[in-house]
This record gives C-alpha cells, structure tokens and sequence, in this order.
C-alpha cells in the first residue's frame, strides 16, 4: 500500500516523511517523489512472535511518497505536483500547525487544489468524448462514450460547485468506470496538523474537526530531535514538554485504517507474518496476499480470532473451546485474525 504525502509548501511535510520512514530527504528527488517504508507496529505480532518463537517475524509495511509542496500563490504547477499522487492508494494530508492558525481554511485551499487538479483530467476527457462522438462509430461505442459523457459531466458540475465526486453517491459501475483517472478527491485521507512545541496537548480548532473529524496532531521534528537525545536526557524532556510518549506509531497506526486496512496474521515455526487486506474483503482476497496460487486453488480457511487465541493460548485448546472455525470462500476476514489457508495444487 503506497500512501502519498502531500500539502502546501511549508508545513514540515518532509519531516513528516523522514519521521515516519526514519529515511532522509533527498533534495535530488525534491520535484518528482521520494518514498520511504515503514513497518506497522502491532502489539499483536510481537504477541505472536514471542509465542511461536518462529526463525523469521514480518510486519506489514506503509510505503510513502513524499511530493513536491503545493504552492499557494503560484498555483498552475500545482496539478503536475499533484499528478505524482495518482498512483497512491490515498494521501496524508500534512497541515502547517506552526504559523498558519486558520488550519480548517488550510484544509479547504488544499482540498480545492485537488478538485481543480482532478477537473483538469475530466474535462480533457470530456472533450475528447465529445470530439470522438463527432465521429462516425459503432453504436454500441457510440452508447458507452455517451454513458461515460454523462456521468463525466456530473463530476465537473460537481467540481465546479466546489463538491467532491464522493458526494454523489456514485455506483459501483460507475465507480470501476473511472477508477482509470485515479481521481485524487475519492482517495482516502489522513489529515495531520505538524506542530511544535508551543502547540503541545492543546486541542485541534473545532472547525477543523468538523472538516476531518479524524485529523490527528504530530510534533514530527521535536519526537526526531528527541529520539537522537540520550535516554536519560529524553526522559527529562518528555516530562518538562508534559508528553505522554511519542505518538508516532500511533500516527502509523490511525493512517492504515484510514486507508481501510485490516491485518490478518499466519504464524508456525517459520515464519510469523501480519499481512494487509482491504476492509470488508474476502478470504480469498486475503489468501491471493500470500500468493496468487492460493487464492487460485482456495479450499477454505483455518480461522481463529487473535482475542481467542490470546485468551486459550493453543490451536489445540481453540479447537477445544469452539474457536476454531472452518470458513469458505465468502468468509469476510476480520481484523487480527489467524489465519491458514488450504488450497489444491
């Protein structure tokens, strides 16, 4: 899962980047992307591994795509920087928490960008339609470009009302009709305000809240510069500052499920794994994680819910306790479940 960073230049993106990858920017790649991996902290794996003690522990990882700043005067390069993010599976929205107080207004610019950035690839489509259905064609291409036509229009107009397309209520075909455009207004987003020292433990603004109720706050900067420190002097700085402790994987953590990631977990001797699936999706779907040819030959599913297995502590006594379960192909995967996948060969 690849995540895009992006926000006006200016608000400590790249920190950002650098916090959560632990990689250092490279001002070569500062006008076409830089990306970055980081591993998914999860209590629940360290669980695992220290159960099985298997000879190989893998988290799940968040690939990141650090992008050029959006510009907030000069904006006709803004769609081009934009355009790196279109193969993201969504975007961290980063805001300037250090001299920008109108954070919600900050959230509203950045969300027009990308509405003008998206209008920009719809209406290049739209006349190229419209340029096409000009043309003698097949009645049958003739009917699709005018379906396609149709529902374009219905986006720009909802653009240019200063509307996202998700407010549409779009259906799924329609949704698969132009997934090819990777509009960047129907990706999913994280918004996190980058602060410093001055705006620790204070609340986020309400009308930010109400914008993206699920925005999170970040001193980036000041947990690096606290984790080069000593741990004797860091103590001491996280008690004077009044910090709890660094929320970076607590960040990590609230950006994969506003992606809308699950784990599900494999564990034996060799190996114990956390894997990502979508929400909502199916075994099968998670078995074609571990490799195409088990989703191929999917037989069924070995499940036992991480809860269970913590509480009984053995396959054998989650099958003595009626946790154990057999699950078919439409078995929709829950989140922290164990899983062993049989298929035929």
């Amino acid at each position: 899962m690849k995540v895009g960073i992006v926000g006006f230049a200016g608000s400590g993106k790249t920190s950002v980047f650098q916090w959560l990858t632990g990689v250092k920017p490279d001002p070569s790649k500062g006008q076409t992307g830089q990306t970055g991996i980081a591993k998914m902290p999860d209590p629940r794996l360290d669980w695992l591994s220290a159960k099985f003690q298997p000879r190989n522990t893998t988290a799940t990882t968040i690939e990141f795509l650090d992008t050029p700043g959006l510009l907030a005067t000069e904006r006709r390069d803004n769609p081009r920087r934009l355009g790196i993010l279109r193969e993201s599976g969504g975007l961290l929205v980063v805001l300037n928490g250090f001299n920008e107080p109108d954070l919600a207004g900050q959230l509203r610019r950045f969300r027009e960008e990308l509405m003008f950035a998206d209008l920009e690839i719809v209406t290049n489509r739209i006349s190229k339609l419209e340029d096409q259905l000009r043309k003698p064609r097949p009645s049958k291409q003739k009917d699709l470009d005018q379906q396609e036509l149709a529902l374009l229009q219905r986006i720009a107009t909802a653009f240019e009302q200063n509307q996202s397309p998700a407010t549409l209520g779009l259906r799924e075909d329609e949704e698969k009709a132009i997934r090819s455009f990777q509009l960047l207004t129907l990706k999913p987003e994280q918004v996190l305000v980058n602060i410093g020292d001055d705006r620790l433990n204070q609340p986020l603004p309400a009308d930010l809240l109400e914008l993206a109720p699920g925005a999170l706050q970040a001193p980036a900067k000041l947990e690096m510069e606290l984790h080069d420190l000593p741990e004797e002097d860091r103590q001491m700085f996280i008690n004077d500052l009044g910090l709890k402790g660094f929320v970076r994987d607590d960040v990590l953590r609230a950006i994969f499920a506003a992606m809308g990631q699950i784990v599900f977990f494999t564990v034996g001797e060799d190996e114990c794994r956390a894997w990502s699936m979508p929400k909502g999706a199916d075994a099968v779907i998670g078995a074609s994680q571990i490799h195409t040819d088990l989703a191929r030959g999917f037989v069924r599913a070995e499940v036992v819910g991480y809860g269970d297995f913590q509480r009984v502590g053995s396959m054998k006594e989650a099958k003595t306790h009626g946790v154990y379960r057999l699950e078919g192909k439409t078995y929709v995967v829950q989140d922290g479940d164990i899983m062993h996948i049989l298929a035929s060969t």
